[in-house]
């Protein structure tokens, strides 16, 4: 656990800025987690109810009302409308966050972890609070654009999983860490499958407000938490200026230092292939409630709930597969069978016209989220022990990117495609996924064996 002695061989002392508690990191990304997930699909049916209010569109909530207007004109000008201001507040996010989140994982790499999770963690707060104005107040849909802004500026939640990620590289062994990140990731989805349930449920019984004043209460206790609680993972932590162009440099050493060339291709290949593992992601994951909200599915928002419960699923069942699996196999094949499970996945719900059909989509993604803890793992040894921040902030930077890239292609592509095939984000999702499975099978095979085990010091 974090603040605990490390491996043997390290100094047992920790520095004394770690305070008294000393809290592991995996408290903080499941609040973050819980809370982004109970206000994410309560924000989009927020929106969508807004601008069918808006539009005079009342067919929304009845299931056959909903099916009989499949081709109803106002239904396609609400999905284009929620579907652009999902696509707005993402851009907004996401532009600022790849510099702050880049800069701020990098500084952390020599004040120490808890900085960065204390500024993500308000970044959340505020955005939270933004949201709380917006529904109570009905205020203009813009100022979620703003919300999401401002958490962006103070590292949003990129910046809380540099920093959960680079605390557990900072404690774990080589041959423990591909299970370490993965639990890591299991904290986010046990924590979305249970927001998942209680947002859908929640907002049949009470509305919009309520949820969104417990994300709150969480963000609250995730600031105390990481500001008093969380133990310390960097060895001796320094005042370091942080508006400075050395943090950026350090990143962009990683692929270019002259050092372990062959380590710092396989580092550049690796970051690709989490890319685009993560665009498809994220992409998919932008859509899916807006799919599920119109015709032919009309889902009710007990039904998004389940199906948000099933979208998070497989953190768990990934962990339990991966676990499983490495008993047998190497890392990489276990990769490469997440990856055939979760291009199967996405071909069905480009064809999904059913609820059940919608559920075996969900179903077949049980291994997909084993994906990016193995390549995650495979980047940090890759790497110096003294490197490891700047490499999560370069992996953070990649994941801003590919959120970044997720949203302007499948945010854009879905009302463009409707009139013709509603499901073709997700076919070219599934396309984009051979991708990575090609380019791991690959560095497999020219990877050293035993991995990188000494380094020399990073300049």
């Amino acid at each position: 656990m974090e603040g605990h002695a490390g491996p043997p061989g390290e100094p047992r002392g920790r520095s004394a800025t770690a305070g008294l508690c000393r809290g592991p990191v995996e408290p903080l990304i499941f609040l973050a987690n819980f809370a982004l997930v109970l206000q994410g699909p309560l924000t989009t049916q927020y929106l969508w109810h807004r601008f069918s209010a808006d539009v005079g569109y009342n067919g929304t909530r009845d299931r056959g009302n909903c099916r009989n207007h499949s081709v109803n004109p106002l239904m396609q000008e609400v999905d284009t409308l929620t579907s652009h201001w999902t696509l707005y507040m993402n851009l907004g996010g996401f532009l600022v966050g790849l510099f702050s989140s880049t800069l701020l994982g990098s500084w952390s790499d020599c004040v120490g972890r808890r900085p960065l999770l204390v500024l993500a963690s308000f970044g959340l707060l505020l955005q939270a609070v933004v949201s709380i104005f917006v529904v109570q107040l009905e205020l203009h849909v813009g100022y979620f654009v703003l919300g999401r802004i401002l958490c962006a500026f103070f590292g949003d939640f990129s910046g809380i999983l540099a920093a959960g990620f680079a605390s557990v590289a900072d404690v774990s062994s080589t041959q423990s860490r591909t299970f370490r990140m993965a639990l890591l990731e299991a904290c986010i989805g046990v924590a979305g499958m249970l927001a998942s349930l209680l947002g859908g449920h929640w907002l049949r019984a009470q509305g919009y407000a309520n949820p969104f004043w417990l994300a709150l209460a969480l963000l609250i206790a995730m600031v105390l938490y990481a500001a008093f609680c969380f133990g310390e993972t960097v060895k001796d932590p320094k005042p370091a200026q942080l508006f400075t162009l050395q943090h950026h440099r350090s990143i962009v050493r990683l692929y270019v230092a002259p050092a372990l060339e062959k380590s710092r291709k396989h580092l550049a290949l690796y970051s690709l292939a989490i890319f685009v593992v993560i665009t498809v992601h994220f992409g998919a994951q932008d859509i899916l409630t807006l799919y599920e909200l119109s015709a032919p599915l009309c889902w009710d928002s007990q039904l998004i709930g389940y199906g948000s419960t099933a979208q998070h699923l497989p953190y768990l069942t990934s962990l339990l597969g991966l676990r499983l699996l490495q008993t047998c196999l190497a890392d990489t094949w276990v990769a490469e069978i997440g990856l055939a499970f979760n291009i199967l996945g996405m071909v069905v719900f480009a064809f999904a016209t059913i609820t059940a059909l919608m559920f075996t989509g969900y179903g077949l993604l049980f291994l997909s989220l084993a994906i990016t803890p193995v390549i995650r793992a495979k980047l940090s040894k890759l790497v110096s022990k003294s490197e490891q921040g700047a490499l999560f902030s370069a992996v953070a930077c990649v994941n801003g990117l590919a959120m970044l890239t997720a949203t302007g292609i499948f945010n854009s592509l879905y009302p463009a495609t409707l009139n013709f095939m509603k499901g073709f984000p997700f076919l070219l999702g599934a396309g984009l996924l051979f991708i990575p499975a090609i380019l791991i099978g690959m560095l497999e095979k020219t990877t050293p064996h035993p991995e990188f085990q000494q380094f020399p010091q990073s300049p």
